[in-house]
């Protein structure tokens, strides 16, 4: 079928006591017009004239005037008014199909649009149209290939109905066709269509309640769509940040490992903080734990970054010194802006336990309890800078006697940064330290006393905590 130049058609309903807004009287006053023949007759009005027509005279012994402009065109031109109302988008091969006339919710009577062909329909389908009335065609004879001005695939029934859900994913869809292709129509709603009706029984009582509930359904689903989706990203997420999260290498070590996380970000399994420990061939342990500043997912994607960096260059025999140097170029390179920094804290037990090295980057110093004594601090003045802030820095290693038992805890400042009480007091080392040392004298240990920690911590600011928390803890008995 040759395809007709569009035009865009306002239907014209037949007048009917009930409600009606500002557009649908200006179209009542275009049916009524002198002259406006069949189209009125029909319920559809002629189309406006083109651009540049309105002010040609009209042909000899004619005697049409020139119709106002439509309050459909005005609205179009006036971007500053909307159309509150339902709009509904008829498509089918006969533009003189015939519709009752419908109301919204609100009592606004339903604006009407007509299409020929998908051509037509692309043009006239703008965002306020609410549904599409898809009119089909009667079943077609066998061996005809294609219907709809070519878009139906061969064989395919339904092909100009696949085609209005490429063409509108977002839209709502009616199928109107004859009640004895009732098998098709269910065919329809089985490929996407909200609804389907049959012309033998249309009438306006029954198309508006369709098109209110196709339009709801239609909303109905794009909601579970969505969140399907966003729940299939999130469980996505979940699993690569799961994977992220570090699993300690301490085969051969007699030390006992435990940590705890909490990332910052609501629904998150990694912030920017991060932690790892590892052990070398030659028997001696390596902790280390950071702190990327802020705490989004760019802060987590590089300190996952750093993380494993500091890994690799641990294992290629990089230690002190050396070692953080080489992760500030990582950061250097890897940061989106050059004011972002990490603080960092590592640790090298040797291979009998007793001593450490210690390195601290602008990070808090760990929390040392030996056997017999209370929890104390390590000494943190001879640290160097964070990461990121000073080009040629440097970070001098100390030597800490541990002993034959104890226990060593590091963490990042958000476990020491909560509230406490009223104001803006923090907990801070002291108050962390006071707090950890109850918590092993009630004989807590291990992932027990982490997890406590943390939850005491987090009822003391009076809800969850805002910023990233990290703790480690090797433990030597």
């Amino acid at each position: 079928m040759p395809v007709p130049v569009p035009h865009q058609r306002t239907v014209v309903l037949p007048h009917q006591a009930g409600p009606v807004d500002d557009a649908c009287a200006e179209t009542a006053r275009v049916a009524q017009a002198p002259g406006a023949g069949d189209a009125t007759a029909q319920g559809v009005r002629a189309p406006a004239p083109d651009a540049g027509q309105e002010d040609r005279p009209a042909a000899q012994g004619s005697r049409e005037p020139a119709l106002p402009q439509s309050a459909d065109r005005r609205l179009s031109a006036d971007h500053g008014t909307t159309h509150h109302g339902l709009t509904l988008l008829l498509i089918g091969e006969d533009p003189n199909s015939h519709v009752p006339e419908m109301w919204d919710w609100a009592g606004r009577k339903v604006r009407l649009r007509t299409a020929r062909n998908l051509t037509e329909a692309a043009r006239l389908l703008t965002d306020d149209v609410h549904c599409i009335l898809l009119d089909l065609s009667p079943q077609a004879p066998e061996g005809r290939a294609e219907r709809d001005a070519g878009h139906a695939a061969e064989g395919d029934e339904l092909g100009v109905l696949r085609d209005v859900l490429r063409l509108a994913p977002s839209h709502a869809v009616l199928v109107l066709t004859y009640e004895t292709d009732a098998e098709r129509a269910a065919d329809a709603v089985r490929v996407g269509a909200q609804d389907y009706l049959f012309r033998d029984e249309l009438d306006g009582a029954v198309l508006s309640r369709a098109v209110r509930y196709a339009v709801e359904r239609k909303r109905a689903d794009l909601a579970q769509r969505q969140l399907t989706e966003s729940r299939m990203l999130a469980q996505e997420n979940a699993r690569l940040e799961r994977g992220l999260l570090p699993t300690p290498l301490l085969d051969g070590s007699d030390l006992r490992f435990a940590a705890c996380y909490r990332p910052g970000r609501s629904r998150a399994l990694l912030g920017g903080d991060f932690y790892d420990t590892v052990r070398t061939p030659d028997g001696t342990v390596h902790a280390m734990i950071g702190d990327v500043c802020g705490h989004g997912p760019d802060e987590a994607a590089l300190g996952v970054e750093l993380r494993i960096a500091w890994r690799a260059l641990t294992f290629a025999g990089l230690s002190g010194d050396e070692l953080l140097a080489t992760l500030q170029k990582v950061l250097e390179h890897e940061r989106a802006d050059d004011e972002i920094f990490a603080t960092l804290c590592t640790v090298d037990i040797s291979a009998d336990g007793r001593r450490a090295g210690l390195c601290l980057a602008g990070h808090p110093a760990p929390l040392l309890a030996r056997a017999g004594e209370s929890p104390r601090l390590l000494p943190y003045e001879f640290g160097g800078p964070a990461l990121g802030l000073l080009p040629h820095a440097r970070w001098p290693r100390r030597q800490v006697e541990l002993g034959g038992s104890w226990s060593l805890m590091m963490y990042t400042d958000g476990l020491i940064e909560g509230r406490i009480g009223v104001g803006n007091q923090r907990l801070g080392q002291e108050g962390m330290t006071e707090l950890v040392s109850r918590k092993m004298a009630a004989g807590l240990s291990g992932e027990e006393l982490l997890d406590a920690s943390v939850r005491e911590v987090r009822d003391l600011n009076g809800g969850e905590l805002t910023d990233d928390v990290a703790v480690l803890l090797l433990d030597r008995s």
